[in-house]
């Protein structure tokens, strides 16, 4: 039976922000291949690819500092949530990997606003957040004047800044998207609502606190 979606977890505009910055981001992915590998995208590996690259990235960089401007309680409370870590991180994680493959859910160690699953995610687009935006200033805008080593850096960490964000992406995709036991993750970033059933199932500390009216926005 279909639990109705009435427990809020996300407002309108951390939803907008999110398809914002993503949409960002696979662009960039699709451009950025294009040009890392210009025998993929032809002729279009040329000036046309890098200028969406470039549209793509004031988005990309855009939208979260507007976001913080806009919201600054919200923009620090994803820092501070993202950098805090306990045991019962340690311990979510140590049963991870037997519960999404099917394992008693009951072994979960009760969760935040967000798992710690979600905050490795998180600190994976923080951490490559920051390395993309100064590996990407020096290409962007001191290729003509940057020493020649530091920007052959820049290039490699950008590079490697991709790999890591793009492979945790895969697995957020699936996670959020695929997975049976996340079935509301996705739809919870449509119209920002999931049942009771599953806050308390999967983000039972934060549940219990927003049902107090102790929980975070």
């Amino acid at each position: 039976m279909t639990q109705p979606r009435v427990v809020e977890r996300f407002k309108k505009r951390t939803i907008w922000f999110h398809w914002i910055h993503t949409v960002a981001f696979l662009v960039l992915v699709v451009t950025g291949a294009i040009l890392f590998f210009p025998g993929i995208g032809g002729a279009a590996a040329g000036g046309v690819t890098r200028s969406i690259h470039r549209i793509a990235v004031v988005f990309f960089v855009g939208a979260p500092v507007i976001y913080s401007v806009l919201n600054p309680r919200m923009a620090l409370h994803f820092v501070k949530e993202t950098l805090t870590w306990g045991i019962e991180d340690i311990d979510y994680i140590e049963a991870a990997p037997l519960y999404y493959f099917g394992g008693p859910e009951e072994n979960m160690p009760p969760q935040g606003h967000v798992n710690s699953g979600q905050k490795m995610w998180q600190f994976v687009v923080l951490a490559t957040g920051v390395l993309f935006f100064l590996s990407g200033l020096i290409m962007w805008f001191f290729k003509d004047t940057a020493p020649a080593g530091l920007f052959q850096w820049s290039v490699i960490v950008h590079d490697v800044a991709f790999l890591l964000a793009f492979l945790m992406l895969l697995v957020h995709i699936y996670t959020g998207t695929i997975h049976p036991r996340m079935t509301e993750s996705l739809r919870s970033m449509w119209d920002g609502k999931v049942s009771v059933k599953y806050a308390k199932n999967h983000y039972g500390k934060w549940y219990e606190e927003i049902s107090k009216g102790e929980g975070e926005e």
